[in-house]
């Protein structure tokens, strides 16, 4: 009888013979797995698998990140050069101006006021001139004030016009003739059959009647659609705008209507007789713009208008630098004009300065606590956490008592005779006030990374470097100093990042020397509602801090930061 183990080719098991010969059979055909399938895919799917899980796990914080920091840093991007509002509100306007010189110091010609007749009657009706002139105030000082007066004044140009027609023929002023002569047939029909509660059918122009009367078709339409629509009201109930009769009236002193033979035709005729007579009276569009504002007839109005009618603008970055859009290109402001640089320069001064008080104050704290016994370190812990227990508003007011000319510290400086009672030092509303509370507020966030820091560093180091001969002062700056420079920097990008976005403390306590550049993005926000202005100061505060980043991370090193361990 044969024995197995003597047989090598008998044995089934995995052996080395075996493994060697199944490598060199692999050569043949792919290796499989234990399912028969190719170990190269079922690795392949294994991987996929595990990367899957992974992802689901990371998902729920990739997801959060996205929406609540990498959406809004885009939306803010997007509204820093959006200015869409000038083209989609005027657009008419915008195309007639298009061979305007913005540096002639005249006011453009009869068809950009025309244009701009209709854009702001359009506007007005869907109470977006206002927003319009809010946007061009930003630019011009009085822009706001003159679409306003315009939203309101455009109205009386066309009531010239519908006065007349209505008394020739009081058909003119009434909804159903003029759907009559406007709409469709099968329209109307639908239109009357309509139920109130079911979808109006959408308003349709009557065959040829463009080709008659080109304005004022499209001038019906607009109307018809804007109160289906907007006002969900029947056409054939609700009396025409008064641009429709202006835009009647410039068909019919352009063209020839005795051959139209439709609904209305005597009606229409009578008015176009009415307009051929010298009696009827007309007022030019100019007219009616200087009677509504007289900076209207002036070129600034349209420069302005032109220059930032493009869907995407530089000027809101060329304001937060104190530049702005001019006909010959970018310039600087005036002098009394430039406050946005100045507001930089003293956000970073200032940070520096609160970053600096803070790792003077902070690192003794933070030295002791890591030095102290346990017990004891705890206590001070407290006392260090203590702030965060208070409110921001709290703390920053009462900074604001303290340190008033008739608060706490001038009162007791007073009282030491440092100082004489009508020499009371100045401390509030100023640079000094803000350096003060965002020192107090921001030092926590020194102190706790120093001290998690600090607390990992061996005390052996600094005994051995005195067993050596080396002074107090030498072991700690030669040995201890040096490896709670990591702290050092943890704790400083902590704080400067979180001083230069403060704008509550500066505001109460900084007056006008003390606010930053952030008090100015929180104005624009929620006071003068300039978000494009904002959103461009708050990117280039955002390419400021990632700017000293990165120098920070050449001249120290990232890696060196830490936060413990």
């Amino acid at each position: 009888m044969t024995d197995a183990a003597s047989e090598p080719d008998k044995i089934t098991g995995p052996t080395p013979d075996n493994a060697l010969r199944a490598a060199d059979k692999a050569d043949d055909g792919p290796v499989l797995a234990a399912d028969g399938k190719p170990l190269k895919q079922s690795l392949n799917r294994a991987l996929r698998a595990q990367k899957l899980r992974a992802l689901a796990l990371i998902a729920p914080l990739l997801i959060f990140v996205l929406i609540s920091f990498i959406a809004p840093i885009g939306d803010m991007l997007f509204r820093s050069v959006e200015n869409q509002i000038v083209g989609e509100t005027l657009p008419r306007t915008v195309t007639a101006l298009t061979d305007y010189d913005a540096a002639s110091e005249e006011a453009p010609g009869d068809d950009v006021f025309e244009a701009a007749y209709y854009d702001i009657f359009y506007a007005a009706e869907n109470k977006m001139h206002t927003r319009l002139g809010s946007r061009l105030n930003y630019e011009m000082t009085g822009a706001s004030s003159m679409f306003r007066k315009a939203g309101r004044g455009v109205d009386d140009i066309g009531e010239v016009y519908l006065d007349q027609f209505e008394d020739l023929d009081e058909n003119w002023d009434e909804a159903r003739p003029w759907a009559e002569l406007m709409g469709d047939p099968d329209w109307i029909s639908a239109q009357e059959g309509w139920d109130g509660e079911s979808r109006m059918p959408a308003f349709e122009l009557r065959s040829g009647i463009a080709d008659i009367l080109p304005r004022t078709a499209t001038t019906y339409e607009n109307f018809a659609r804007f109160m289906q629509n907007e006002e969900e009201e029947s056409p054939l109930e609700e009396e025409p705008w008064s641009v429709v009769h202006t835009a009647l009236y410039q068909d019919l002193s352009e063209g020839d209507v005795s051959g139209y033979s439709g609904p209305r035709s005597d009606m229409l005729q009578g008015a176009a007789d009415l307009v051929a007579s010298p009696d009827f009276e007309t007022i030019s569009f100019r007219d009616g713009f200087e009677e509504i504002d007289e900076d209207w007839v002036t070129p600034e109005i349209w420069q302005i208008i032109k220059t930032y009618s493009p869907a995407y603008t530089s000027g809101y970055f060329l304001n937060s630098v104190d530049m702005q859009k001019t006909e010959e290109g970018p310039a600087m402001r005036d002098e009394d004009e430039r406050i946005y640089g100045l507001l930089f320069q003293r956000t970073l001064f200032m940070s520096m300065v609160i970053t600096f008080s803070c790792i003077l104050l902070g690192y003794p704290v933070a030295y002791l606590l890591s030095n102290l016994p346990a017990s004891r370190a705890n206590l001070l812990m407290i006392l260090v956490l203590l702030p965060f227990w208070t409110s921001l508003l709290v703390r920053t007011s009462a900074w604001k008592v303290m340190l008033q000319q008739q608060g706490v510290i001038n009162d007791v400086l007073v009282w030491l005779g440092m100082v004489a009672d009508d020499g009371r030092l100045v401390m509030i509303n100023n640079q000094f006030g803000t350096i003060v509370a965002m020192t107090h507020i921001l030092l926590p966030f020194m102190i706790l990374p120093m001290y998690s820091v600090m607390s990992t560093i061996p005390p052996s180091y600094v005994r051995a470097a005195r067993s050596l001969g080396a002074t107090n002062w030498t072991s700690f700056w030669r040995v201890y100093f040096p490896q709670s420079v990591p702290g050092i920097g943890a704790g400083s990008i902590l704080v400067f990042i979180l001083s230069i976005g403060y704008y509550i403390t500066p505001e109460i306590v900084g007056g006008t020397s003390g606010i930053f550049i952030s008090n100015r993005i929180a104005y624009h926000i929620s006071t003068s509602l300039n978000w494009g202005l904002a959103a461009a100061l708050g990117s280039i505060l955002l390419v400021v801090v990632l700017a000293l980043y990165w120098a920070y991370d050449r001249i120290v090193g990232i890696d060196n930061v830490k936060l413990g361990g």
